[in-house]
């Protein structure tokens, strides 16, 4: 991984935001790419002026959510068992996409929504989803909102502690236990509408 940051920070510094947003694109396909690091890293240059803000959420987001789709529609053409037979390329073995298969039956469009905060999940999302059959609208719609989520969380939060390292601390010994607790109650209030929109989509 340090190679690979070594090789792409100087052409994220060149060409700027496009450079994350095609990453994002082959790492949401299936391919083994560390795409958050990667928005950690574009989003402390970015605070420092180096490449744009803006545009860095943006392809971010689209690079994100048109892989995750490409990865539904080599799912959904490709199925179960071809994937199982070239998947060990990529890390997908039988083992591994069961796991994602039972969390996808058990959580369905909320699964799609999170899957981006864990790691296999975040790479294989559009893929098992595909093979699972779930519809496209749904899948695009949780897949967006779910992007849109983790592109704001980690390139938002590396935008705003990356201009304000230095007060971080403070900011956090300001909040104290009481205030933390705020922020977690709000993530959990913002993951429970997401919930129930499941839910009624599902119905």
């Amino acid at each position: 991984m340090h190679h690979f940051f070594t090789a792409i920070e100087p052409f994220v510094r060149a060409h700027g935001s496009p450079v994350v947003g095609i990453v994002l694109f082959f790492e949401s396909v299936g391919l083994p790419l560390p795409g958050e690091s990667l928005l950690i890293l574009a989003g402390v240059l970015a605070s420092h002026g180096e490449i744009s803000p803006t545009l860095l959420l943006l392809y971010a987001w689209i690079g994100s959510v048109l892989g995750d789709n490409l990865g539904y529609v080599i799912g959904r053409v490709l199925g179960r068992k071809a994937l199982l037979r070239y998947g060990g390329r990529i890390g997908l073995t039988a083992e591994r996409f069961a796991h994602i298969e039972a969390v996808f039956d058990r959580y369905g469009p909320v699964a799609v929504a999170f899957a981006r905060f864990v790691n296999i999940l975040r790479q294989l999302n559009g893929i098992v989803a595909g093979v699972a059959g779930m519809a496209w609208e749904r899948f695009l719609l949780f897949n967006a909102l779910g992007a849109a989520l983790w592109v704001g969380v980690w390139g938002g939060g590396a935008l705003l502690f990356g201009r304000h390292i230095d007060t971080l601390e403070g900011l956090m010994r300001h909040l104290g236990p009481g205030g933390i607790a705020a922020l977690v109650a709000v993530a959990l209030a913002i993951a429970g509408g997401v919930y129930w929109l499941a839910r009624r989509t599902s119905r």
